[in-house]
């Protein structure tokens, strides 16, 4: 299946994307397309012949439980409302909590890196399996950016995506601005990860843009395509030629014509750093490395035993797994104390990140907010945010938000006041719950958690 060159479509630049020229395809946030019909702009993309392909970003297959029904169903359908050859998502978690660790369910608004251990090897394996017993079309899964390392790592990310590939037969979605990413921020070699990995079971790339601040690489998908990305682009090139290339763009949207720049400047990279007289031995070689041990190939990797691949994971696996998962997340939203291992440094770093990621995304559902509390609005939410984990996304958070507000009295200013308190009525109920009601929601909440 050859994809070719796409953009990720999002409804701020759907008009810009429909007018560049060269477009092959598109991909879309699959949870920003509802399951019953399509926007405009996708509708006239695909009887264009453009290919729509959904990306996922709330599965959460790294994480310690099984995938959720509904959320595979919804997937599903957006993959047969689209016509898709294949759907996609991520290698990470995005929730944690609830039953397995018998604690209130946290989520990260945010994709979070799964240790590279046998234990979370496992825990993936099983749950892509169910994916793609779900779904109608093949499944591909993203490499993510991380600004945090776990301890005791068993395997390098090369290693750990030969053997996702290898137990499970999934296809990769390899984001070369991540391997980027994870060498500014984890030092890890992105020449030696494309080596390891299997790049025949590649199933397109992703590019984006970045920042780097205070030696930490943000992986922002709001700035321009840098240099070091486009290195890593062409190294994986020299070893493979991929089916599919997409530019990213999530913020900050430049105009049309950058968009066009950043298109041509990538099929330029492609095109300078192909290599077919080494396509065929990179793709020989590689395939060989998946049952090596980390020993065998590199005596400073990380190594451990090759454990025997059950075909179901066991509960203690997954109930390691979420223990593990519940205190990183705890950490970073809930102000916990951090797990043993990880660089405190670092962990601030990522708890403040999530904290601004969710400022933004909540102004983004909710604009009336920003604009009733004016200059005010940022440090009102992160305040509220340091004590307050968010379980139940982002349109609840905001509303958990407004509340909280109106509980306090606040704004102080008498009209902001009204207005926070009529949004709040025509989302929510009449008025604020009394602190009865919300210790029995705390209660229920506790209960359902056990």
């Amino acid at each position: 299946m050859r994809l070719g060159i796409g953009i990720g479509w999002r409804p701020e630049i759907a008009d810009a994307v429909e007018a560049l020229p060269g477009i092959d395809w598109v991909e879309a946030v699959a949870e920003n397309i509802c399951a019953d019909h399509l926007p405009d702009s996708l509708v006239r993309l695909r009887e264009r012949g453009v290919t729509v392909v959904p990306h996922g970003v709330s599965l959460g297959l790294g994480g310690a439980d099984r995938p959720d029904a509904g959320r595979l169903a919804d997937l599903a359908a957006r993959a047969e409302l689209l016509g898709t050859p294949l759907v996609t998502e991520h290698i990470a978690f995005v929730r944690a909590g609830g039953p397995l660790t018998a604690s209130p369910r946290l989520e990260a608004g945010h994709l979070l890196p799964v240790p590279r251990t046998w234990d979370a090897l496992e825990v993936l394996c099983e749950n892509v399996r169910i994916a793609q017993d779900s779904l109608p079309v093949p499944l591909a899964l993203e490499n993510i950016a991380a600004l945090i390392s776990w301890p005791g790592e068993e395997l390098t990310e090369g290693q750990f995506l030969a053997e996702l590939v290898e137990r499970t037969g999934v296809r990769l979605l390899i984001d070369v601005a991540n391997l980027h990413t994870n060498r500014v921020n984890r030092g890890e070699d992105p020449a030696k990860a494309l080596d390891e990995l299997p790049v025949e079971a590649i199933a397109y790339v992703h590019v984006a843009g970045g920042v780097e601040k205070d030696g930490v690489w943000h992986d922002t998908h709001a700035h321009p395509v840098t240099r070091p990305v486009l290195d890593v682009l062409t190294e994986l090139r020299s070893r493979v030629d991929p089916p599919g290339v997409l530019l990213e763009r999530d913020d900050d949207f430049p105009p049309a014509t950058q968009l066009a720049d950043e298109l041509t400047t990538i099929r330029a990279t492609l095109k300078a750093a192909a290599a077919p007289d080494t396509v065929a031995l990179k793709t020989a070689t590689t395939a060989t490395t998946v049952d090596v041990p980390a020993a065998a190939k590199d005596p400073d990797a990380p190594s451990a035993p090759r454990p025997v691949v059950r075909a179901v994971c066991a509960p203690a696996v997954r109930e390691r797994s979420a223990v593990a998962q519940t205190a990183l997340l705890s950490a970073l939203v809930a102000g916990t104390p951090a797990p043993e291992g990880f660089d405190q440094r670092r962990l601030g770093v990522q708890s403040r990140a999530l904290a601004a990621k969710r400022a933004g995304v909540v102004a983004k559902v909710a604009p009336e907010l920003p604009e009733i509390l004016g200059d005010d609005y940022r440090d009102t939410y992160l305040a509220y945010a340091m004590t307050r984990p968010m379980s139940a996304g982002y349109r609840r958070d905001a509303l958990d938000f407004a509340e909280q507000l109106l509980i306090a009295g606040r704004p102080a200013d008498a009209a902001a006041r009204r207005r926070l308190t009529h949004w709040w009525q025509d989302r929510a109920a009449p008025r604020p719950p009394r602190r009865t009601t919300r210790l029995v929601r705390a209660a229920r909440a506790a209960l359902v958690g056990k």
